[in-house]
């Protein structure tokens, strides 16, 4: 029987962006630490030259560790003793994620599924690697826009933990967090790597959603949306 559902977030409860969308994004992010630094007399590069360190920065650690946001930013803009000027370093990564929340869009299925699991006394929690490192506690305030916070136990981001999905460190936390052993756990996630092979590596029994249904892994049947979820427990 299982006692704890865990969660994906972007899209699985909430739609931000698809991974064909994921530079169009990157630039929209970067764009707006630009304009940032440019109003303060901070920016000391060319846009060129912006665009070629970012693309060094882009992509995730070989081994899943968190790369933080922060630390990108400072490595692209040249922005030495950015960690000393928290303040800068807020607004620049509240900057960067500006693209990314105005595309949030909460699934409609979302909250329903989410009141009928508490409803059968499961335990929910939300599992969730944040696009480029961003902060946890902007994410935290993103589910509260969402109106997702007060509706799981527990919320636990990859920068929470300092490893990213498919590893098995954020599981382990989360396990902790719901205070729930792996083998009453359910979890449930758009990627058949991070949501699907990660949970399983740690004994969690995982389900696939494709609410794009685009075939995203011959392996798995995937369901379609959260309304499907219920029906399979």
């Amino acid at each position: 029987m299982k006692r704890a559902v865990l969660f994906d977030l972007g899209g699985t409860l909430v739609h931000y962006f698809s991974s064909a969308e994921a530079s169009v994004v990157y630039d929209e992010a970067l764009h707006e630490v630009e304009e940032l630094l440019r109003s303060r007399g901070l920016l000391a590069m060319e846009p060129g030259e912006v665009r070629a360190r970012a693309g060094s920065a882009q992509g995730s650690t070989g081994d899943h560790r968190v790369h933080p946001l922060e630390e990108r930013l400072a490595h692209i803009f040249q922005l030495d003793g950015l960690s000393e000027s928290p303040e800068l370093e807020r607004e620049l990564c509240q900057a960067f994620m500006r693209p990314v929340y105005a595309r949030g869009r909460r699934y409609e299925d979302t909250l329903p599924a989410l009141a009928e699991l508490r409803s059968r006394g499961l335990r929910l929690a939300i599992v969730s690697n944040t696009p480029w490192g961003s902060p946890g506690q902007l994410w935290r305030k993103e589910l509260r826009r969402q109106g997702l916070y007060d509706q799981v136990d527990a919320v636990v981001f990859c920068t929470d933990v300092g490893w990213r999905k498919p590893a098995r460190q954020i599981f382990e936390f989360a396990l902790a967090k719901t205070k729930t052993e792996a083998q009453h756990s359910l979890f449930v996630g758009d990627n058949p790597e991070w949501d699907v092979a990660g949970p399983r590596a740690v004994g969690m029994q995982a389900v696939l959603i494709d609410r794009s249904e685009n075939g995203a892994s011959p392996e798995e049947t995937p369901v379609r949306n959260l309304y499907e979820l219920l029906d399979l427990l």
